[in-house]
């Protein structure tokens, strides 16, 4: 059963199958065995990501397509729930026309771009997509009257999400049972789903196609696979799991705005996520992405007790200062890639065939 709902797509090494069932259930119960605001909101992000780094494993990992324009349909789905909420109110009908309008822009600019760009070679395309996520990060901070320009977009979400609803008068296990809390139960629910669904699609045969156009892609064409046509679908595809990520960011947070889903840091922790975990194993986006925000969520705090521990020391303690914690999480970063050059899941697959 468990091979079915996995695609086939086992971890195949025992270490990788106990960090992932750890990981999961450490999500799954988050607000009970952490309770508090940070913890949760860390969790949530670390399922948004997940999906949204899953997506761009599809187009990078899987197919060999290098894009700095992924942000940008992540962004478009943020702000398809933010601008029809400012506009309609709190209801569901305007989550839904949101979110059907940015999956149909999304659609439509991932083929033009496929369609006018993916014939180029790999470092040409992705100077194009840069350009076009520039572009649109650009044209979102000057539309004030819609997108709220650089301030962004505040809204409200259905009263059901909301934190001001409660369901019980009294905490159950400590833990107040609120809409907040089944907000972030249906953002891990759809994210798991959409995760799923990525497994059977890298898995099937047309993901196979995929990692064949990877491998070599004259090989492919002359078989008589229709290169273009795949690699389009792929970045189609992944636009639109990048689309929805974006939305569940923004019902989470009720905000959206340039420097939240359209920034370039935003790209670029998907790029040290995905390399992280492991390109093209989609299990990678898993085990990066709790790795990866956890350390960006509690990194100044852990070196600010570490400084504190060591303040008898002046240059080790300001050596292990908070204000430090970037110069910590890259040496983090570096660390990884020297002794998992293949990605964490990579490395632990390799090392238990």
């Amino acid at each position: 059963m468990l091979h079915r709902i996995l695609s086939n797509d086992m971890p195949r090494s025992r270490w990788l199958a106990g960090i992932l069932l750890i990981l999961v259930l450490a999500l799954v119960f988050t607000p009970f065995i952490f309770p508090g605001v940070k913890a949760l909101n860390t969790a949530a992000k670390i399922v948004i990501f997940i999906v949204l780094v899953s997506s761009f494993d599809l187009l990078l990992g899987y197919t060999g397509i290098v894009s700095f324009a992924h942000t940008m349909f992540f962004g478009i789905g943020a702000y398809g729930i933010a601008i029809a909420s400012t506009i309609s109110g709190p209801h569901w009908s305007s989550l839904a026309l949101g979110l059907v309008a940015a999956l149909v822009l999304s659609f439509f600019l991932a083929l033009l771009i496929g369609l006018f760009s993916l014939r180029v070679r790999a470092i040409f395309f992705a100077m194009i997509t840069l350009a076009v996520a520039s572009a649109f990060q650009t044209l979102a901070a000057q539309l004030h009257d819609i997108t709220g320009g650089e301030d962004g977009l505040n809204f409200s979400v259905p009263a059901l999400l909301s934190p001001a609803t409660e369901f019980l008068d009294t905490p159950f296990l400590g833990v107040t049972l609120d809409g907040r809390l089944l907000c972030f139960y249906a953002l891990l629910l759809i994210g798991a789903l959409l995760f799923l669904l990525m497994l059977r699609i890298v898995n099937s045969p047309f993901g196979a196609v995929l990692q064949a156009i990877r491998e070599n892609e004259f090989r492919a064409e002359a078989l008589g696979y229709r290169v273009v046509v795949f690699r389009t679908a792929s970045s189609v595809l992944s636009a639109l799991f990048a689309c929805v990520a974006g939305a569940m960011l923004a019902v989470w947070l009720r905000y959206n705005g340039p420097a939240t889903s359209l920034s370039f840091e935003v790209m670029m922790d998907v790029l040290l996520i995905v390399v992280m975990g492991g390109l093209g194993t989609l299990y990678g986006a898993i085990v990066g992405a709790c790795v990866f925000l956890v350390a960006q969520s509690y990194l100044q705090d852990v070196l600010r007790l570490a400084s504190e521990a060591v303040s008898g020391w002046p240059l080790l303690s300001a050596l292990l200062s908070p204000d430090r914690w970037l110069l910590w999480l890259g040496v983090l970063f570096v660390l990884s890639v020297y002794y998992f050059p293949a990605g964490v899941v990579g490395r632990l697959r390799r090392s238990s065939s």
